[in-house]
């Protein structure tokens, strides 16, 4: 086993030395855990090679946030009951937040939060990495033993014209639309909606491993140049030539970009490596020939706001967002209808989109 999976408590051993840390800081964690594991409850666990390395508990609750310095009113909020990740400094705690940004959206949740003791190197480090994505100090909980937990609060539903901190939310105000195409080989990889079914697409059933915040992407396509941050972009997987591209070439994410850089833009040959490896899926000698090229490569870092609800067909694209079919179609703008036409198409979740 060897991905991110959804496991009842009952079926997950609690005596895992991954919970150590946990039972070191919360006296009455096994307790806890045990409570859940006798209500059903369920966590997100990644795995690597039998062992926990992740875990996420989510719980959504309709009632009054108690703190020090005061009673906030009851509300619809998603707690971050658990969090963990066994080693900072991986794309993995990404991964977590983006499952629960994505839950407390489709919960309709008016809030999420995250308490945590912050008196360690390690904790803190954490505190930071909440705070990186929109939570903001609320206050504390006093417990009986006379340490206190902070408490983190994201609002939902706002814009702080900050792409990270309203991360997934897409400010339609903002930016150009574009779509940029990507090959299979590598589409199938960086982005976890992938795989071409004609159902619809449940975002929370998406467990892969590549369903991490950020993505990177090497390309040579003219015009990207052009990109910029806060810049809008329609991933289109073209075909797997297994049919015809008119069926098989598709529409399948909504995604924003962060930051633009060439081969040029870097230090020396490691750096552009070390840049490119964490977010993308291309092997150290395909970085190393692009670097080393004569030729301008482009590097765009975009976030993965949210996958199509159901993927818009090269057909529908041509036919009902009208599309020209005589132009070069690996990186183009769109109108403003024709954007929001395939994000109708798609199915996008209207909850993500701020316009």
């Amino acid at each position: 086993m060897d991905n991110l999976v959804q496991k009842h408590f009952s079926d997950i051993e609690l005596s895992d030395p991954f919970f150590d840390n946990l039972r070191d800081n919360y006296s009455g964690f096994n307790d806890w855990f045990k409570k859940k594991a006798a209500s059903g409850a369920v966590a997100y666990v990644y795995y690597n090679e039998g062992r926990i390395i992740d875990f996420l508990y989510l719980k959504v609750e309709n009632e009054p946030l108690t703190l020090i310095e005061g009673v906030h009113p009851a509300k619809r909020r998603l707690k971050i009951g658990t969090f963990k990740i066994e080693h900072r400094g991986t794309s993995r705690g990404e991964r977590l937040i983006k499952r629960a940004l994505d839950e407390a959206i489709k919960e309709d949740c008016e809030e999420i939060y995250v308490t945590m003791f912050d008196d360690t190197e390690e904790l803190r480090y954490l505190k930071l990495f909440f705070q990186k994505f929109g939570f903001i100090e609320r206050g504390h909980i006093q417990h009986d033993h006379g340490r206190q937990e902070c408490v983190l609060v994201r609002v939902l539903h706002t814009i702080n014209d900050d792409i990270i901190k309203d991360y997934p939310y897409v400010d339609l105000k903002e930016g150009e639309r574009y779509v940029l195409s990507i090959y299979p080989t590598y589409h199938t990889k960086l982005f976890s909606d992938s795989i071409l079914k004609t159902e619809k697409f449940d975002i929370l059933k998406d467990v892969s491993e590549t369903n991490s915040i950020f993505k990177i992407y090497v390309c040579w396509m003219p015009g990207v140049s052009n990109l910029k941050k806060g810049d809008k972009l329609i991933i289109y997987r073209t075909s797997d030539k297994i049919g015809q591209a008119w069926y098989r070439s598709v529409a399948s994410s909504l995604c924003t970009v962060f930051e633009l850089k060439t081969n040029y833009d870097f230090e020396d040959e490691e750096s552009f490596i070390s840049y490119c490896n964490k977010y993308s899926v291309f092997n150290r000698d395909d970085l190393s020939k692009w670097y080393r090229a004569e030729s301008t490569c482009y590097v765009i870092k975009m976030l993965y706001n949210v996958a199509f609800g159901k993927r818009v067909i090269r057909k529908d694209m041509i036919e009902l967002a009208k599309i020209p079919t005589n132009m070069y179609w690996g990186f183009f703008k769109l109108t403003d209808p024709q954007f929001n036409t395939i994000l109708k198409l798609g199915e996008v979740d209207e909850r993500y989109i701020i316009d």
